[in-house]
């Protein structure tokens, strides 16, 4: 031992006989679950990724952090969250999926969180609470609060994207964010080694401007001190840092790991700096504990954990009453008052609603990319940053991850974002943010948090656009429990969908359509919000219902009116939101139509949410009308660039009257 480490153990000899302790405490609580994964059969089920090797970084990262600064980690979080102050017992029946749970058994191993506390929360998606941690530090930035927020990710999620777009946010935003890589040498079951050519992986963010070490990880005082040094300088002010802590991997990648393809060398290498047994022998060789005290008070802590299984694996499991509950908050009573109306265009009242909602609530913050000084590519932020400040409304580098998970951690801190995916086809390579993140959160908390956020994107063919500019991809997000989805068809209900989505506690993605982004109308300006969920009857009908949204409506509209001058009288209903479905209105139209349905969508016809709504009529009235269901659509094929090709397969006014006056004079001969 050096005199150095002699000197930091005699300097800090209570606070390393604590590191010991809990050391050994998380060990033990770790192979008390394993074993009961182990067990045949399985006392408890599912995977499980343990820390051990790597314990001495949550406790010396958090003994260096101040009682109110957050953590968000990745799924080998079991150490992270005893650290950040969590009941241990409330933990350990989460990992056992227990009604007692952190989450009352929703959650599990991987995915724990507790976002009311400090401990924001574990993530199974390898690298991407990272940019969930942005948001974070983004709200605290907001607040004035000088909380600073911890991340860690495995030295493997380095390769991944979106760690990349969260080091240039982080950078370009100045947040007060410590990148933690927990580099035990294995990334799942290859060798980092195989995977990086940097020998230090800290380097990694030299090219954002992010200063980086490179600590030992076994060591808790080390730890400390690094991160007190970090998160002062971030506190300061001067951005965010990035901490490789090098730790062993004493256990596999997770629970049912044989590590068939790990050497016997490896393993007794990282046996030999397993923090406990070099903690343990500092202790020792300092005169601060003999060998019998150290194994004392392994023996102690292992009973502790004893106390805490048995007393959890007795506790009840959880009951299926209340399983539904929480998907999306309860709908909440809300009465808007007109205040004036004004004639203008769809992308005018975006803009116009935007600013109602910055001057209603002041956590409303815009961002994405372009929408601070340029007002955004379609004008619909323009003048917003000068109105309300670079604080409010602001730019983001070119990364759809990083804007997307960013609002899921700045929603889940209280603030209220409206982000800006520049196009719909651009949500796919950050779609991991909303189908796997914001739309968990009020289901995993049993409804103690969410990620009330508005993401707002354009879709739709337009002459000249290609392939990756023209998709309708309506059907996929409203597949997502937890996601609302609305589309607005007029400039009307641009202003009143994204109104409502604002008020909204759930997360909401708004579709616009840039092809009506030029059409004018009649817009009712509002003190505060419709609720969500509710379609508009563009126009009456006995003889056939037109049922659409989006750009099919205008058009369903003229189909409509060509029909009533041949007699036959269709209705027409925009349904606005497809996630929720306003199923009264929907049966409503049914009914007065006699059952006669065409259903319209700018999507293509496979997969399309036209099958949703057939069937969806189907199981509410098929056994008290006669149905008759038909759907008109996209034709299944990539959107061509050419107008002439594009106007070959969209529906149109033309086709759609068709399509209508063969279901509506079918019905009408029959009779």
């Amino acid at each position: 031992m050096t005199a150095t480490n002699a000197s930091a153990i005699l300097s800090d000899a209570n606070y390393a006989r604590h590191s010991l302790a809990q050391i050994a405490f998380i060990r033990a609580f770790e192979a008390k679950a394993l074993a009961l994964t182990q067990t045949k059969p399985p006392s408890v089920l599912g995977s499980m990724h343990f820390c051990a090797g790597q314990e001495a970084v949550p406790l010396g990262a958090v003994a260096g952090l101040r009682d109110d600064d957050q953590i968000v980690c990745t799924y080998r979080g079991h150490g992270w969250a005893i650290a950040s102050g969590l009941d241990p017992r409330a933990v350990f029946a989460e990992i056992c999926q227990k009604a007692e749970g952190i989450n009352g058994g929703r959650a599990g191993s991987a995915l724990m969180m507790a976002p009311d506390t400090r401990f924001i929360g574990e993530n199974s998606i390898v690298g991407a609470g990272t940019t969930i941690a942005c948001g974070v530090a983004m709200a605290n930035l907001h607040k004035g609060n000088g909380r600073v927020v911890v991340v860690t990710i495995g030295d493997g999620a380095l390769n991944q994207g979106a760690v990349s777009e969260a080091f240039a946010l982080a950078a370009a935003r100045k947040l007060p964010v410590i990148f933690v890589v927990e580099n035990n040498g294995w990334s799942e079951m290859t060798s980092t080694d195989d995977m990086f050519l940097a020998k230090r992986l800290a380097q990694r963010t030299a090219g954002y401007g992010i200063p980086s070490a490179t600590i030992d990880g076994t060591d808790p005082i080390v730890v400390r001190d690094s991160f007190a040094i970090a998160a002062e300088r971030a506190r300061k002010g001067d951005g965010p840092a990035l901490l490789e802590c090098r730790v062993p991997r004493l256990w596999g990648h997770y629970n049912r790991d044989m590590e068939h393809y790990r050497s016997k060398d490896d393993r007794r290498k990282a046996e030999q700096i397993d923090p406990f047994i070099t903690l343990s022998q500092r202790m020792i060789d300092a005169g601060l504990m003999t060998e019998r005290e150290v194994e004392a008070l392994r023996e102690e802590e292992e009973r502790k954990v004893e106390r805490i299984a048995d007393a959890v694996m007795a506790s009840p499991d959880p009951v299926p009453t209340g399983l539904l509950d929480h998907v999306i908050a309860a709908p909440v009573d809300m009465n808007p008052r007109v205040i004036g109306t004004k004639e203008m265009s769809f992308i005018e009242a975006v803009n116009a609603a935007l600013r109602a909602e910055l001057d209603r609530d002041e956590t409303v913050i815009v961002y994405g990319e372009d929408v601070g000084k340029g007002g955004g590519i379609f004008a619909a932020s323009r003048n917003l940053q000068r109105e309300y400040g670079a604080h409010r409304v602001f730019d983001t580098p070119i990364a759809e991850n990083a804007i997307l998970g960013s609002a899921v951690g700045a929603a889940m801190s209280g603030l209220k974002p409206i982000v800006e995916i520049m196009w719909a086809d651009f949500l796919f390579v950050a779609l991991d943010q909303l189908v796997n993140q914001a739309s968990n959160i009020r289901y995993i908390t049993g409804g103690k948090s969410g990620a009330p956020m508005v993401v707002r994107t354009q879709q739709g063919a337009t002459p000249g656009s290609c392939a990756q500019h023209s998709q309708s991809i309506e059907a996929m997000l409203a597949h997502v429990p937890g996601l609302k989805v609305a589309l607005a068809s007029s400039a009307t209900d641009a202003y009143a969908l994204l109104r409502a989505a604002s008020a909204d506690p759930d997360p909401v993605i708004v579709i616009e359509a840039r092809g009506l982004y030029q059409v004018r109308s009649t817009v009712e300006l509002t003190e505060g919000a419709e609720p969500v969920g509710k379609a508009r009857l563009r126009r009456p009908g006995k003889d056939v219902a037109i049922i659409s949204w989006g750009t099919m409506v205008d058009p369903a509209e003229a189909a409509a009116e060509a029909l009533a001058e041949e007699g036959i009288d269709a209705a027409v209903l925009d349904l606005r939101w497809l996630n929720p479905i306003d199923e009264e209105a929907l049966t409503q139209a049914v009914r007065e139509a006699g059952g006669r349905v065409l259903i319209v969508h700018e999507a293509v016809r496979t997969g399309g949410f036209a099958g949703e709504i057939g069937f969806r009529i189907q199981e509410l009235l098929g056994e008290r009308i006669d149905l008759s269901v038909r759907r008109l659509a996209t034709m299944d094929t990539r959107i061509p660039a050419s107008p002439v090709l594009q106007a070959a397969v969209i529906p149109n006014a033309r086709s759609i009257a068709d399509a209508a006056r063969v279901l509506a004079g079918k019905r009408m001969i029959a009779a």
